[in-house]
């Protein structure tokens, strides 16, 4: 079964920055296509952040301006990136994505095993 792996979590105050990654479990795979979500504590998960496998990008009103979803390396990581966190984007947040590997087979809507975001002072 096939996973995609997060990291870049933690806590953080208020106004800083975090850089969360999800990568593919090797180097067989690449990514086409991601989507960020996140969970709070008692709200609905929220779709954060989405970039397709052509490189177009959406953001959810809540996050526009102050976080940018990017694949620098076009194969298999995605970032994250948050700036000026709020205390409202504390949540666990997860990535899903479409992988594809070197033989061609498409494991669609794969989920990271998410991350903790604790924006605090």
């Amino acid at each position: 079964q096939v996973q995609l792996v997060e990291s870049g979590g933690g806590l953080v105050q208020p106004g800083g920055p975090l850089r969360l990654s999800c990568a593919t479990p090797g180097t067989g795979f690449s990514i086409k296509a991601m989507v960020w979500y996140r969970e709070a504590p008692g709200k609905e998960r929220e779709l954060v952040a989405r970039i397709t496998s052509g490189d177009s990008i959406y953001y959810s009103d809540s996050v526009k301006g102050r976080f940018t979803i990017s694949r620098p390396n076009g194969r298999n990581t995605v970032y994250l990136q948050m700036d000026s966190l709020e205390p409202e984007d504390t949540a666990v947040y997860y990535c899903r994505g479409d992988c594809l590997n070197d033989y061609g087979t498409l494991y669609a809507g794969v989920w990271g095993q998410g991350t903790q975001v604790t924006v605090s002072s």
